[in-house]
């Protein structure tokens, strides 16, 4: 049986000569994203990148005009679509259509994981949503980012599964290596697309529940946390001894005993984003 050591070293040999390729950002994804990066580009800047992809376009007005994002008038216009949203906003749907257009099975053995993986990525970034509109020095939208791409690092090992029997057909197995090995593989996807650093740290350290960056919260710690609460992936062999521990749980301000998605209002709002990402 091939060791998570034995794996890891295969994946990368495989990564180096193109046999497997890491995700990467679509042209279109890159150039807004920059875009929405710099402090002197214009909501129209933006729209003009955007409108040269058709899907973003029509995401970005379908998102506009939604129930969490809508006003009384309907917007017809991407500028002004970008304008209701934000920047940030507008940065996590060019990431979303990218992951979207990355998790396409070829088998239907990969279907299912992969199909698990993006239903846990979204309740995950949902709940990182809600989480941080309770915590002023974090940005809501940013958080809903951090929490859709806090597993990417498992798309290339499922990928590369399922060549090995022995893995794609034994969960547990499978799910020692992706919680042993996708924190490393997320880091360096992240680390290919530029992204900051606090970003980066959301894969490479969110399963760690000793993880503690300092005094205030983090999106790592916001993630965490709501992958404790949604109870997906490898979150799921954490015992209830482990959640009181983690520092993350006290700088969001929460008691590991209580289950979030029970207060009042939560589940609503979790909903309504995942709706978001439903469209």
């Amino acid at each position: 049986m091939i060791t998570n050591e034995e794996f890891l070293a295969q994946l990368q040999a495989a990564i180096e000569d193109n046999s497997i390729v890491l995700p990467t950002l679509p042209e279109v994804a890159l150039r807004v994203r920059d875009a929405v990066e710099r402090d002197d580009a214009t909501a129209q800047d933006i729209a003009n990148l955007v409108a040269t992809d058709a899907a973003l376009s029509a995401r970005l007005l379908q998102v506009a005009n939604s129930p969490l994002y809508g006003g009384r008038v309907t917007i017809d216009s991407i500028q002004m679509a970008i304008t209701r949203l934000g920047t940030r906003m507008v940065k996590t749907l060019v990431v979303n259509l990218a992951m979207k257009q990355i998790f396409q099975p070829t088998t239907s053995a990969l279907d299912q994981h992969l199909r698990q993986l993006w239903e846990e990525s979204v309740q995950v970034a949902a709940l990182s949503r809600v989480l941080a509109q309770q915590i002023s020095h974090l940005d809501s939208d940013q958080a809903m980012l951090a929490g859709l791409i806090h597993n990417i690092g498992s798309l290339p090992i499922l990928i590369m599964a399922e060549n090995f029997q022995e893995l794609i057909g034994y969960a547990e197995r499978l799910d020692s290596l992706l919680a042993t090995l996708a924190p490393i593989v997320g880091r360096q996807i992240l680390e290919t697309w530029n992204f900051p650093d606090t970003l980066i740290s959301v894969p490479a350290h969110y399963l760690d529940l000793a993880y503690n960056s300092g005094e205030q919260a983090d999106y790592t710690d916001l993630v965490q946390v709501a992958t404790l609460e949604c109870n997906t992936g490898a979150a799921r062999t954490a015992t209830p001894e482990e959640w009181a521990q983690a520092p993350s749980f006290a700088k969001v301000g929460l008691d590991p005993e209580v289950a979030v998605i029970e207060i009042e209002g939560v589940a609503e709002q979790v909903e309504e984003v995942e709706q978001l990402f439903a469209i």
